[in-house]
């Protein structure tokens, strides 16, 4: 504050390892003008600090908020009923956790993290990857972590582990590895240039790729607005593309299979805003009854009554329920059920010709055909898991031989993706 006595200063953390309300406090009293906090039932762990503990600790001092408890108290009501709605969402973290002043991790990517090493198969292992994110981070040059540069670190840390690579064993094989798109973007200079400039390790991970030069928004093709507002209008069955609102084509343009398959379910079931919070996020229980009004004096009320064993020929069950006290069936798949595991072949490292899976995800491109001769280093085909996409580049000079997977498969890590020839 004495160097920068007319700058707003603005303060923000999460409450990782529990000292979030005393940093607070501290950098109120270091002359701080705006700390961020949370309400009570939404705050703590990985989450901001306490509103509440925050205005109790500054009553009747010279850092007084003018707010009083009772004040918030009916906000206090309201987000906790709120919260247990949302309860598929959790965590689960039980505590704070001081190891965050060792791997760094912001507070709002913790728990994503741990979401997504769950899905990659990695849940058993969640100390090693905190303990990746911190190697990660010097790899990458102990970059500033906060989106997207901190989703850079999570995804070479899950890399990493998965793979049961050190930093040693990153530096030493850097330009024989396939990393996740991120990584390789980063070093591109896709998000800018890092305070210090880019690691040694850039040289090794881009190959022959080209570093940009500058501002990356600087040299971007510009977008042609109008011919993505009809190519959305085709994706989504609309045959005036001028009734496109400008916000949806951005969400489009910017992520554009998210929204397509969003407006698909809506096209499918209708809106459901309408529906009880709780019912849209979890299944309804056996006997469970709900009531929601679709407009204003109609209201529908819901019962489930049972739901049939599973059709072994195509995967479906009949859902048995009242409407408005009317009974009802329907027929539906159930995905898990109808969902077959595909036992494939493992890849043999010390084979440079059989190329796998670095990490498992579902096949989303394929670049190359079977008997195509491609150069060493040519993107094979894209994996994609939660969030993370991963080029598979081409180990030598050769022929495309037999491929194992098909578009859209899903893969394990380890399993043989394709065979190449030496040429």
């Amino acid at each position: 504050r004495a160097d920068y006595p007319a700058l707003p200063i603005h303060v923000h953390t999460h409450d990782t390892a529990g000292t979030g309300v005393a940093s607070m406090l501290a950098a109120a009293r270091a002359g701080a003008d705006v700390v961020d906090c949370a309400i009570d039932p939404m705050s703590g762990t990985t989450s901001q600090p306490s509103m509440g503990a925050i205005i109790g600790t500054c009553q009747n001092t010279d850092l007084d908020t003018g707010i009083k408890i009772d004040d918030i108290v009916p906000l206090l009501d309201y987000w906790e009923s709120i919260r247990v709605s949302y309860a598929a969402f959790e965590a689960n973290q039980k505590s704070g956790s001081a190891d965050v002043y060792l791997h760094e991790m912001p507070g709002g990517q913790y728990t994503n993290l741990l979401f997504q090493s769950k899905q990659l198969g990695l849940s058993g292992q969640w100390p090693e990857v905190k303990k990746a994110y911190a190697q990660a981070n010097h790899l990458l040059g102990d970059i500033v972590k906060v989106t997207p540069s901190s989703k850079v670190v999570g995804d070479l840390a899950q890399f990493m582990v998965a793979n049961k690579l050190t930093s040693d064993d990153v530096h030493r094989d850097a330009s024989k590895l396939n990393f996740p798109s991120s990584v390789v973007e980063y070093f591109e200079g896709l998000l800018g240039v890092p305070p210090g400039g880019f690691p040694p390790l850039q040289s090794a991970v881009l190959k022959d790729k080209k570093v940009i030069e500058g501002r990356p928004g600087a040299s971007m093709t510009p977008i042609d607005f109008e011919a993505k507002r009809a190519e959305l209008a085709t994706a989504i069955g609309v045959e005036d593309a001028s009734v496109i609102k400008d916000t949806d084509l951005m969400s489009y343009i910017m992520y554009p299979k998210v929204y397509t398959d969003y407006v698909k379910e809506i096209q499918k079931f209708g809106p459901v805003t309408k529906l009880p919070t709780r019912e849209f996020v979890e299944p309804m229980e056996k006997g469970e009854h709900v009531e929601f009004e679709i407009e204003p004096g109609k209201l529908l009320s819901i019962k489930l009554n049972a739901i049939s064993e599973l059709n072994l020929k195509n995967g479906t069950r009949e859902v048995f329920f009242e409407l408005n006290g009317v009974p009802r069936g329907v027929t539906v798949v159930d995905k898990a059920a109808s969902e077959t595991t595909i036992l494939r072949p493992k890849a043999q490292a010390e084979d440079l010709g059989q190329v796998g899976a670095p990490m498992g995800g579902m096949v989303v491109d394929i670049k190359v055909k079977p008997g195509e001769t491609v150069q060493e280093g040519t993107t094979l085909l894209v994996l994609s898991a939660m969030k993370m996409e991963t080029a598979i580049s081409a180990p030598l000079t050769g022929k495309v031989g037999q491929m194992s997977v098909a578009l859209n498969d899903d893969v394990a890590q380890g399993d043989l993706l394709l065979r190449m020839e030496p040429v």
